[in-house]
């Protein structure tokens, strides 16, 4: 035996105890555990060459005996401890215990979380986070909690987490930058409720939209910086923009506005145009931006050699660079050699080449300061359709697409026949507006596939609404529509309308594709009552009634892509009646009582009573708009002729003609002029009856009120003058105010209408609320009509008289109650008067005038959530003697 043991400790030969000093002292790493302390156990052997050393001390080793969670609620403990890597029976390090830490803080189910070793029983003692009862938005105005909400990822009955919590904070404050509010903050706070649940508050502080306050521009020598800052679509915030969204700061519109710069200096030549740099800076108070743009403008270029080189068999590269707009020596525009390539690939399209490839070819020539370019069409297969595919449609059938589409399968491919398709799809109205159709690749170089990706839209309309109109009053209309009905393109529809003065029932059908065929057909069947009026003293007074019983049946055939035929059949029942006790009078004393022109006017005596009109007619029409709901381009033209005759008891052809062309102009303004005309006319020895004749004002014509242009009669009260020299024969006083005068009007025979208007676009937010502003001017006149027969009384003694005849003799009881105007009978004993008096008046007929009336004015379509709104603010420019002017107008609850 080798060694001795002691007591605990250990004998070893000097040498061997030396060596055992050096190695503790390698493997403790320089603690003081090492060779001297060792040598401090040796004891002198009596021995030579033996020295006593003791033993180290073994280091303790604890090993886990159990595992126990304290502070769990709604975990169990195993579920606890098995999110960590401690074991029982592991040996357990401190290095450990961190680590178990660290596994459960990972999981984020922990508020606190500590382990602590007991001889071997660990104990694990946590605190958990709580759980979200409601999330909480509070001093959100400006963006309301629908925009909000998606970008908090926290929810009810999730674990509460801070670092979740300071990401929501982070989204908010981003949305509201994005927003333009750059001082907003969001201060998450925490509401402690029992079972460990929690409310998460957000608590918004929205602050002032950030405006850009000033746009400053460094190195522009050639454009002023109002040009240049009229070019951006970023503006400066002045009082002027209230509208205008395009005042706030936007990253992305600050990287578009410095496009636009060199789009503007490419356009006018400046070929080396840069911007140098852009930098946006926020105020201290955090509420403006002022941004500063460094550019260099550099030399502006012309025209050099502009030429075609076709490598396209059937275009000839000579003659088609003779009818480049661009010419040698023109300033270089950038814009027009852009305009030109789209117009070499639609053309190339329009001959089957689907795929031509348009590459202009720049040579600069800094010395002479000139762009030679070359338009270099690249080879190209001629393109056939494959295949067309109609994808998204979950309501309209197959059919009603294909339809509308100008190209079939196997057709030569042709831009034009696609881009009509697109235009007839977009114009039904049943899928989205910004459709278009996608061009793909074939199973060959020279087959093409066309994509139609549609996504519905509801096509059913229901409309229960009460609304109030400056000429209706009060309105209450119903109406369901469905302009889709079972998916086949039909459009069904009922509507009732109820006001003070009109009332009207409508039922209707229409097929676009009678039996798949391109011909359609409607059907329409109604009833309307109608109350005529005039104002006096701005009371509106009932002045005949119409009721109006029929239906009509319409044809139309295509005649070519754009041009079609329309023709109609209307079949009408009209009674047209007066109030018996208001305008009747029984003159011959028989009992009989008859209109009475002196009270009603010969024009409205001769409109009442039963009528039936047949009425045949044809229209043809011209309509190339890009779409028909909402046009920004294209024309539309319509000419229809009506004959009323062909049975029935009214004879008379009607013509009417309107034509209006839109464009779209100056970024996104929509420009548009019609102009319409109509004349009506009678055979048969008939005359056009009052309610067959055209009538214009409001809402035709705005700045006028309803029926305010054109022939009218005016019946002037005559009172008695208070300074007259005798007041027991006072002399007549002739009244001229226009509210104490009662004004028919009694239409014409003939009108003619133009309209200029403009569509101002607006900001997203505006666009957002369905604001759409214009403004417009409008020309009319209405005329050719035959004058009535006046009826004039005289002024008497008094301020009422009997009644007279046409010409202005009293009237009295005769023989057999007969009226006469002698004032004795044969016994020449006197005559009782007639016992109905009426006030003096004298009727004045105007208006009957070809003269334009003109008027400007600004109009507001608002889609508001309570309804469509229109608003119309018109000045009339030049009218005529008995027109009736209005400048303000609105009307609520109804379409218009």
């Amino acid at each position: 035996m080798i060694g001795q043991e002691m007591r605990g400790e250990t004998y070893l030969p000097n040498s061997r105890r030396y060596a055992l000093a050096l190695r503790c002292g390698t493997i403790l790493g320089g603690v003081m555990l090492g060779a001297m302390p060792l040598m401090a156990f040796a004891q002198d052997s009596e021995q030579p060459g033996e020295t006593q050393v003791a033993a180290p001390e073994a280091p303790r080793v604890d090993i886990i005996k159990s595992l126990s969670v304290i502070g769990a609620q709604r975990l169990e403990p195993l579920t606890i401890v098995s999110y960590m890597s401690l074991r029982s029976g592991q040996e357990y390090t401190q290095a450990a215990a961190d680590q178990a830490l660290k596994e459960l803080y990972a999981t984020e189910l922990f508020a606190t979380a500590s382990v602590r070793n007991n001889d071997g029983d660990v104990i694990i003692e946590v605190v958990e986070n709580p759980v979200i009862n409601r999330i909480i938005l509070e001093g959100n105005n400006r963006i309301k909690d629908d925009k909000i909400v998606p970008e908090i990822k926290l929810a009810p009955r999730q674990i509460f987490t801070r670092s979740k919590v300071r990401a929501d904070t982070s989204r908010i404050v981003e949305l509201y930058k994005r927003q333009g509010r750059f001082a907003a903050t969001v201060e998450p706070k925490i509401v402690e409720l029992s079972q460990n649940r929690v409310d998460v508050v957000y608590e918004i502080s929205e602050g002032p939209k950030s405006k850009v306050r000033q746009i400053n521009i460094i190195g522009n020598d050639v454009f002023s910086d109002g040009e240049l800052r009229g070019e951006m679509v970023t503006k400066q915030a002045r009082f002027t923009s209230f509208f205008s969204s395009n005042t706030s700061y936007d990253p992305d519109r600050l990287a578009f506005d410095q496009q636009k710069l060199r789009q503007f200096y490419l356009t006018e030549g400046y070929a080396d145009f840069r911007v140098i740099s852009a930098v946006a800076e926020l105020t201290p108070d955090k509420e403006d931006f002022i941004i500063t743009y460094v550019v260099e403008e550099g030399e502006r270029y012309k025209f050099g050699d502009v030429n075609v080189d076709s490598q396209i068999r059937d275009f000839d590269s000579d003659s088609m660079s003779a009818r480049l707009p661009m010419k040698n020596g023109d300033f270089y525009n950038a814009k027009a050699v852009e305009d030109t390539v789209e117009q070499l690939s639609e053309l190339a399209g329009t001959f089957g080449y689907a795929f031509a490839d348009v590459r202009p070819q720049f040579n600069r020539n800094k010395e002479s300061l000139t762009m030679d370019i070359t338009f270099i069409l690249n080879e190209a297969p001629r393109v056939y359709v494959e295949r067309i595919d109609v994808n998204g449609n979950t309501l309209s059938q197959d059919k009603v697409i294909r339809r509308e589409f100008r190209l079939s399968e196997g057709d030569a491919f042709n831009s034009i026949g696609v881009k009509r398709s697109a235009n007839r799809i977009k114009s039904l109205g049943f899928f989205q507006e910004n459709f278009e159709i996608e061009q793909k690749e074939g199973s060959a170089p020279d087959r093409i596939i066309l994509e139609a990706n549609v996504e519905e839209q509801p096509t059913g309309e229901l409309q229960l609404s009460a609304g109030f109109s400056s000429i209706e009053n009060f309105i209450l209309s119903a109406s369901i529509r469905q302009r889709n009905f079972r998916g086949r393109g039909q459009t069904v529809g009922a509507s009732v309308n109820y006001s003070r003065f009109s009332r009207s029932f409508n039922l209707s059908f229409t097929e676009p594709f009678v039996f798949d065929r391109n011909i359609s057909a409607g059907i329409d069947l109604y009833r309307r009552d109608f109350s005529s009026f005039n104002f006096t003293n701005n009371d509106r007074n009932t002045t005949f009634k119409q009721a109006t019983t029929g239906g009509s049946l319409r044809v139309g055939v295509p005649l070519s892509e754009y041009l079609s035929l329309v023709g109609s059949y209307t079949l009408n029942l009209d009674d047209v009646s007066l109030d018996e006790n208001q305008f009747f009078a029984d003159l011959d004393g028989d009992g009989v009582r008859t209109c009475e022109p002196l009270i009603a006017g010969r024009f409205l005596c001769d409109a009442i009573g039963k009528r039936t009109t047949s009425l045949l007619g044809a229209t043809l029409a011209f309509d190339n708009l890009d779409n028909r709901f909402r046009p920004t381009r294209g024309l539309s033209v319509s000419l229809t002729t009506e004959v009323a005759g062909l049975g029935g008891s009214v004879n008379y052809i009607r013509t009417r003609g309107k034509a209006t062309r839109y464009w779209n102009v100056f970024n996104n303004f929509i420009l548009s002029l019609s102009a319409e005309g109509g004349v009506i006319n009678p055979y048969g020895g008939d005359e056009v009856r009052l309610t067959d004749r055209f009538f214009l004002g409001e809402p035709q014509i705005r700045g006028f009120d309803i029926r305010g242009v054109g022939p009218r009669v005016l019946r002037q009260p005559i009172i008695a003058d208070p300074d007259s020299v005798d007041p027991n024969n006072p002399t007549g006083l002739l009244i001229t105010d226009r509210n104490r005068i009662a004004d028919d009007a009694i239409g014409g025979n003939a009108y003619y209408l133009g309209r200029a208007e403009l569509e101002i676009p607006l900001g997203s937010g505006a666009r957002e609320l369905g604001l759409r502003p214009s403004l417009f001017m409008d020309v009319g006149a209405l005329f050719n009509v035959e004058a009535p027969q006046l009826q004039q009384s005289p002024f008497p003694t008094g301020l009422s008289f009997q009644l007279r005849d046409n010409s202005g003799n009293p009237l009295f009881i005769g023989e057999n109650g007969s009226s006469t105007t002698d004032t004795v009978d044969s016994n020449n004993q006197p005559l009782s008067p007639l016992n109905r008096t009426i006030d003096p008046f004298q009727e004045v007929f105007l208006g009957d005038s070809a003269a334009p009336r003109v008027t400007i004015g600004l109009g507001v379509n608002w889609n508001s959530p309570f309804g469509p709104f229109r608003i119309d603010f018109a000045h009339a420019l030049k009218k005529e003697p008995g027109d009736d002017t209005k400048k303000f107008s609105f009307n609520v609850g109804t379409q218009f």
